[in-house]
């Protein structure tokens, strides 16, 4: 079976490139299978590096993705220098150099693209609750170096609300960010929260003033068979990682 992916459906010019994996189609085996691309979840690298060999081919990639080191911040890497830098740690990436690719990787947390309006800047950013209330979301728009009336977000596959509970330390930190985000925490069971994080990120990228904020439809722990959750699965056993990758052509 082949990789399959979403395509995001967004206004985005016809020179931006996009797709959101799912875990179909590669070479590991249970428990990642089968279309993992992380190397950071106990898959063997040489498995993981054939499942984005499968992955580029099959999407036709103009370059290998500029894969990032995701640690829950806010860092942005500007990535339009001719070459990549070697240490890649951020949460986020931006760039104007045509064909280069731009990746994050999740299983619960929301991959968010960002693009102007006329396709000359394109971004990505890896977005769960901590990167949410650290404002990755708006530090990513402002790398972007454009008004936000001309930006188009769309917002991939997560964890969704019902399957999400939080701790009170959870909704605090966001409030504490974005006072005005209460709708997104719904109670739970005492002392718990059901945790909307596409509402949370459609909000922030809205009270920017975004031209358009499109996507956050999916719900990764509902699906397992076409998604990898850690929520769902990685208390068990590891699970694999799906990508969310823009180029501009």
């Amino acid at each position: 079976m082949s990789p399959a992916w979403i395509v995001p459906d967004w206004p985005a010019p016809a020179n931006v490139h996009a797709a959101s994996t799912l875990r179909v189609g590669g070479v590991s085996p249970p428990p990642w299978h089968a279309l993992n691309l992380g190397t950071h979840v106990g898959d063997d690298e040489a498995r993981v590096a054939e499942n984005r060999r499968l992955l580029a081919l099959a999407l036709g990639l103009p370059a290998e993705p500029a894969w990032l080191e995701q640690v829950h911040g806010r860092t942005v890497l500007q990535l339009d220098a001719e070459t990549l830098p070697a240490v890649r740690v951020a949460d986020a990436a931006v760039t104007s150099r045509p064909e280069r690719v731009l990746a994050v990787l999740t299983a619960d947390c929301l991959p968010v693209l960002l693009c102007r309006e006329d396709g000359t800047r394109i971004g990505v950013a890896h977005a769960g609750w901590r990167g949410l209330a650290g404002g990755v979301l708006e530090a990513g728009c402002a790398a972007m170096d454009t008004p936000p009336g001309e930006l188009l977000a769309w917002i991939g596959p997560g964890i969704g609300a019902a399957a999400y509970e939080v701790g009170p330390e959870v909704r605090a930190a966001c409030l504490d960010a974005d006072p005005g985000a209460e709708a997104g925490f719904m109670p739970g069971r005492p002392g718990h929260w059901q945790c909307d994080l596409a509402y949370l990120a459609r909000r922030r990228l809205e009270a920017l003033g975004l031209a358009g904020v499109h996507g956050g439809h999916w719900c990764t722990h509902a699906d397992a068979g076409r998604f990898f959750s850690h929520r769902r699965d990685g208390a068990q056993h590891p699970t694999g990682r799906m990508a969310t990758l823009i180029w501009r052509g």
